[in-house]
Parts: structure tokens; sequence; C-alpha cells
């Protein structure tokens, strides 16, 4: 069942790159991101990458992973897998889950749990993104 939010974000898009494919014709492009926000309502910043494909459908399939870390230093790593869409703007709307992994007392819960997440990324490389538990 869909949980509680977990956290939140906003931040700017910082590099993007094409990668090689994996054999096939699908292009590929890689996406770095800079975010801040709140992440079990502790502010945090969140750096990540992502390399999308582009599948015959015309939409995309991501991987990314990421870190995500308060202004004490408690850090949360993160991965996640998705399916992006291309909006009427120009950007893509991305929905996936995101699985996490911390030493951190302040993430620990975190561990072993699921997130479903809507990502958002706009054609000006603005973006920003919800997360919730799924239990």
């Amino acid at each position: 069942m869909l949980g509680d939010l977990l956290g939140e974000e906003q931040g700017q898009t910082t590099g993007m790159r094409v990668v090689p494919t994996d054999g096939t014709l699908h292009p590929a492009m890689e996406v770095s991101f800079q975010a801040a926000g709140t992440l079990l309502n502790k502010a945090v910043s969140d750096v990540g990458t992502y390399e999308s494909i582009l599948r015959p459908d015309g939409t995309l399939f991501g991987e990314g992973q990421g870190i995500s870390m308060t202004h004490e230093g408690e850090s949360v790593t993160w991965h996640g897998l998705g399916v992006g869409h291309f909006n009427e703007s120009g950007g893509v709307n991305w929905r996936g889950a995101i699985f996490y992994e911390t030493t951190a007392d302040a993430f620990a819960e975190l561990t072993g749990t699921v997130g479903v997440f809507e990502f958002d990324a706009e054609e000006s490389g603005k973006v920003h993104g919800k997360i919730y538990g799924w239990t």
C-alpha cells in the first residue's frame, strides 16, 4: 500500500551527455542534478545521476543513483529505476521505485524500505520530486 510522504525536493539539472549504448540503436543520455529538500522531515541536499534509454514506443527507461546528506553530514545512498514520459512542455515525467542504504541513525528506517517516486524534469532544467513509502 502506498504510504506516507517520505521526502520532497526541488533543484536543477547540472549536466547532460550522450553515453555509449549497449549495442542497440536506442539513444542513451546521462543526466546529473542537484536538489534541496526534506527526507524524513530532515533538511537534505541531494546529488544524483541517472541514465535513460529511449525505447521504441517513445517512453524512457531510467536507472540512477545518488546520495542525500543532512547539513550535519549524515547520509543515505539511493538507487532508483523508473519509466519516463515526455510531456507537452518538452520535459520528462518520471515514475518509479527507489531503494536506500545507510548506516546513519537519522535515516535508519529507510533501510529495507521501497520508495515510490515521481520526479519531473522540466525542459528548462528545473527538477522536482516526491517520494512515498511503499509497504
